[in-house]
């Protein structure tokens, strides 16, 4: 049975000592770390590469679905939400097929939820989007729906106004922004500061006049090149593109050459 390398993340160290007992009865979960925070989290997931989180929802400062914004819809490890939540929001994640444990946690359903991920051969990119999808749920009470006609987002000369549903509208300089990436019917905007979730596709973004200091380097991914710092290779032709504030993002074969040429026509510029 393949080992998990699994990262628990809870502001409560009882939680995650209790917890770490439960899972050493489970000979695939490999603990290879705890945090009590998103950023804490962050940096650990970056360093280990975990294959499952078991995540509290609630949190001080940034909570569950904060962690989930930051995470590349490529290398989305699958998650297990341990919540106190209502049963409302408990019916949510079962609608998503989603996993989730209520605390305390039960040893029954703690070996039902890891055989579920055992066994799911659902992609990364499905998985963050299930997510997001929980995410409106919890909000909305109900999967907002994507209309063509009145998008939710739009383009001017020098900001992405977005439009969420959930807060007032914001307008995000372009230069601001580090990098956008997709998750089925869900983008996420990155800047230094925040990360804003919006319901709409990316190639609808593709499509309309983006700065031309944007660029794909994934299926999933668009950055700007100004914010990024230098590439590391990888096998296969592939790369890491660091950006300035450290964040790596995967740059598929496809994409690689493309983005080369753009960095070298930049700096001769």
């Amino acid at each position: 049975m393949k080992t998990l390398k699994t990262l628990l993340v809870d502001d409560e160290y009882s939680a995650i000592e209790g917890l770490a007992i439960r899972l050493a009865a489970f000979s695939q979960i490999q603990i290879v770390g705890h945090a009590a925070s998103v950023d804490a989290a962050m940096v650990l997931i970056n360093e280990t590469r975990p294959d499952l989180i078991f995540l509290d929802i609630e949190m001080p400062g940034k909570s569950g679905f904060e962690l989930i914004k930051q995470l590349q819809p490529e290398a989305c490890p699958a998650i297990i939400f341990v919540t106190a939540f209502h049963q409302y929001a408990v019916k949510a994640f079962e609608v998503r097929a989603l996993d989730y444990l209520l605390k305390p946690v039960k040893t029954q359903r703690l070996a039902e939820a890891i055989a579920r991920v055992a066994n799911a051969t659902e992609s990364s990119t499905s998985t963050k989007q299930q997510m997001l999808e929980v995410r409106d749920i919890l909000l909305n009470g109900h999967i907002s729906q994507t209309d063509n006609t009145h998008p939710i987002y739009r383009i001017e000369q020098e900001k992405l106004v977005i439009q969420d549903g959930h807060h007032p509208v914001q307008l995000v300089p372009y230069p601001d922004i580090l990098w956008i990436d997709a998750a089925g019917d869900y983008m996420c905007v990155h800047t230094k500061a925040d990360t804003f979730v919006m319901r709409a596709r990316l190639k609808s973004l593709i499509n309309e006049t983006l700065p031309t200091d944007f660029i794909r380097i994934h299926k999933s991914t668009i950055v700007n090149l100004a914010h990024i710092a230098k590439l590391e290779p990888l096998p296969n032709s592939e790369y890491n593109a660091i950006l300035i504030n450290d964040k790596s993002l995967k740059v598929s074969r496809t994409f690689s050459r493309s983005l080369k040429n753009r960095l070298l026509k930049k700096e001769l510029t």
